[in-house]
């Protein structure tokens, strides 16, 4: 390997890896930042005594006496709860919404009404806080989710459903159900968009009238759109394919010909509305790198020359189509955005849906790792096209020993 060579090799790798730091900080801190403080749970037991003794009996609405029993103000009595929490060194403001609906889930509103149950809560919150890494601050969560990131478990799952399982097991149920459906269908829209771009460009007349405004109609459609105008068409009105899911409801997954042919019957419309996603584009762009090709010199001259026609085309398409090599990576990367949104539609039990369902339990854990895995599949292909790319294009291979 040559010395350019390596330099260009160590450049790249260099900035695959500071873009990966980024993405790491960017999907640990923006889900944290939306999360916000919830209403704090103050049942302390020992501070709730402190305060009924020394201000009065309970809460109420106004400071009134009644019975003999003073009632106070319910936001007065959260002022003297901090304040008798923090002299008695007790005090802790317990607001994290997801780690109070882990205990909720757990303790009962019966046993709350004893002091022994409110010891349990605090106790049990404590404990899921310190198992979350969430005792520490921001900063010591972060430690907590980078450390969990290189023993391959991204933490644990904050889901009422999910908890204590680790958001490693989440992914795994997922991501063989999104690379399954991603991957050949973001391949087959770019081979497809490319010869369609390819076959525009040099045939022109009905190809280039025809194809050119479809593939541009296609490609403005967004990815919600395809998928749910195939769902419509084909699921609800034609009833050709299911609406939902990956199999039928009550099927046990097998490796046999009934439950395949079943998975792949499912498959049908969110695989489809991935691929017309991706030749829209994929045609734009080729038919303009053919056009531009087929008008350059070394076309007119090897005409000239009289070279065959069909040896020049070859030529042509294969200077095409490099820079739609390494559009393959863009193209990957909104595909995945695609299919996300199309797992969701179809309930397929992708990434996607595993995503969505972890918003709506604000399981952020689980959305910083589903994302983060997404991301890092997406620098992948790009970081191996971009290496593949110096090796399949001359003018990159020369700019090597620059």
């Amino acid at each position: 390997m040559s010395k350019g060579t390596k330099k260009y090799f160590k450049k790249k790798i260099i900035w695959f890896l500071i873009t990966l730091v980024v993405a790491v900080l960017l999907n640990f801190f923006l889900p944290r930042l939306m999360r916000g403080p919830g209403t704090p749970m103050r049942f302390d037991p020992d501070i709730i005594n402190a305060v009924n003794e020394k201000y009065g009996y309970s809460r109420g609405v106004g400071v009134t006496e009644q019975e003999g029993k003073t009632y106070i103000d319910a936001d007065q009595w959260n002022v003297y709860y901090e304040q008798e929490g923090k002299a008695l060194g007790k005090y802790k403001d317990r607001n994290d919404v997801s780690i109070i609906a882990l205990v909720n889930k757990n303790i009962s509103s019966e046993a709350m009404k004893t002091d022994e149950g409110l010891r349990a809560w605090c106790a049990s919150y404590d404990a899921i806080e310190k198992d979350l890494g969430r005792d520490g601050g921001m900063l010591g969560e972060l430690w907590h989710f980078i450390e969990h990131i290189f023993d391959g478990t991204f933490g644990k799952s904050t889901s009422t459903t999910r908890y204590p399982n680790t958001v490693a097991s989440i992914i795994s149920e997922g991501i063989v159900w999104t690379i399954c459906l991603q991957i050949p269908a973001i391949l087959l829209g770019w081979i497809l968009g490319n010869v369609l771009g390819a076959v525009a460009a040099y045939k022109r007349k009905f190809w280039d009238k025809a194809v050119m405004p479809a593939s541009l109609f296609i490609s403005a459609i967004p990815a919600f759109g395809s998928a749910v105008i195939l769902l419509v068409i084909f699921g609800v009105n034609l009833k050709w394919f299911p609406v939902n899911r990956a199999y039928d409801t009550g099927m046990i997954p097998a490796f046999t010909w009934k439950f395949i042919s079943n998975v792949l019957w499912h498959y049908q419309l969110p695989f489809w509305s991935i691929v017309l996603i991706a030749i829209g584009g994929q045609a734009v762009g080729m038919r303009s790198m053919s056009i531009y090709e087929l008008n350059a010199d070394y076309v007119k001259y090897s005409r000239f020359l009289g070279i065959k026609d069909g040896k020049i085309v070859r030529y042509v398409f294969r200077n095409a189509m490099l820079p739609q090599v390494t559009g393959l990576a863009m193209s990957i990367g909104t595909s995945i955005g695609g299919a996300l949104v199309a797992e969701t539609i179809f309930s397929y039990p992708g990434l996607g849906m595993k995503m969505y369902t972890a918003i709506s339990e604000n399981d952020y854990n689980t959305v910083s790792g589903t994302a983060l895995i997404i991301t890092i599949m997406v620098l992948i292909a790009a970081f191996l096209l971009d290496i593949i790319y110096a090796f399949i294009d001359p003018r990159v291979k020369a700019a090597q020993f620059d």
